[in-house]
């Protein structure tokens, strides 16, 4: 199993992925929400040149963001900076869609994406949109075609993961471990205990709170109800549904993923640390246990918090020698 990290593409992302490429991780990925951070694919072009053996991915990337020929040149300007270091994974989007007032996209659209986004990376023409459209980029611009990349799909459903089986390397997902795949990687975010910590611990909910703030995030976004049976909730989605609807979704994910925000902070309960990939060294190290027998190649752990380093060196200790 490998152990790769999730960064937020900013300012500290190439001191942040030059730790992990010293403490061994696998792979930094980086996310593809426009409106709570900064660009993928610049922040991956800067790790690579930044950075001498790590490799670099976008997790995920959402097809209605850029057209297909836009994503299969970026494709090939880090591969070019960095032969054999880039992954891409692509999805239906989550907050990259619902904060620009849109709902997930449909399976069709993201299957026929991909395999459009294959084509072009071949050298083929493709039809995109009524139009002939192909990587036509001179020999010093691009590497040559056919540009081998691993593509893989964000899925958990039945209909992701029959994408992600005919058209993807591989299957990244959430909760848990889908089997079935040469390569399974599975975003999970926590922290790890030290000893005499728990769920009452300060370090702890700063540093876990954003992850178990997701919960309410995503709890909401399935069903507004379904907040309710989270501790606090029925309150936060009170404070959610006081915010007028054309900027509700807005809030709903504020700071997600990265930071608590004032609201998540008072009505967030330490109660649901367990829900995150939280614990200490042995109880880490026996759930790791149980996801590779599930299937899962690839940890992406997402440090949250104020002390990303932290996070980092704790979860390379978690591993070491697993």
């Amino acid at each position: 199993m490998d152990l790769s990290c999730g960064l937020f593409p900013g300012p500290r992302i190439v001191e942040q992925a030059k730790l992990a490429e010293r403490l061994g991780y696998k792979r930094v990925w980086t996310y593809d929400s426009p409106a709570l951070c900064g660009d993928p694919w610049i922040a991956m072009a800067r790790v690579a040149e930044a950075t001498q053996r790590i490799g670099v991915g976008a997790a995920v990337l959402i097809p209605s963001l850029r057209h297909v020929l836009v994503t299969a040149s970026a494709i090939a300007t880090v591969e070019q900076l960095a032969p054999g270091r880039l992954a891409v994974a692509l999805g239906t989007g989550f907050t990259g869609r619902r904060l620009l007032g849109k709902s997930p996209l449909a399976w069709r659209h993201v299957e026929r994406y991909v395999a459009e986004l294959r084509a072009l990376l071949r050298g083929e023409e493709v039809v995109v949109d009524g139009a002939t459209t192909k990587m036509i980029h001179p020999d010093d611009l691009a590497p040559p075609r056919p540009i081998e990349i691993p593509i893989l799909v964000a899925a958990n459903g039945p209909k992701g993961l029959a994408v992600a089986r005919s058209l993807g390397d591989g299957v990244m997902c959430v909760t848990a471990p889908q089997p079935g795949f040469d390569w399974c990687a599975l975003l999970a975010f926590g922290t790890v205990l030290d000893d005499g910590e728990d769920a009452s611990s300060p370090r702890v909910f700063e540093a876990a709170g954003p992850g178990m703030a997701v919960i309410y995030h995503g709890a909401y976004e399935a069903s507004p109800e379904a907040v309710d049976a989270l501790p606090g909730g029925a309150e936060w989605r009170a404070e959610i549904e006081a915010i007028p609807r054309p900027r509700r979704h807005l809030a709903v994910h504020e700071g997600h993923m990265y930071e608590l925000c004032e609201r998540d902070r008072r009505l967030v309960s330490p109660q649901l640390l367990s829900a995150t990939f939280s614990g200490d060294r042995a109880e880490l190290r026996d759930r790791l246990e149980r996801y590779r027998a599930a299937g899962l190649t690839e940890l992406l752990y997402a440090p949250l918090g104020p002390d990303i380093e932290r996070e980092l060196r704790a979860m390379q200790e978690v591993f070491e020698g697993f």
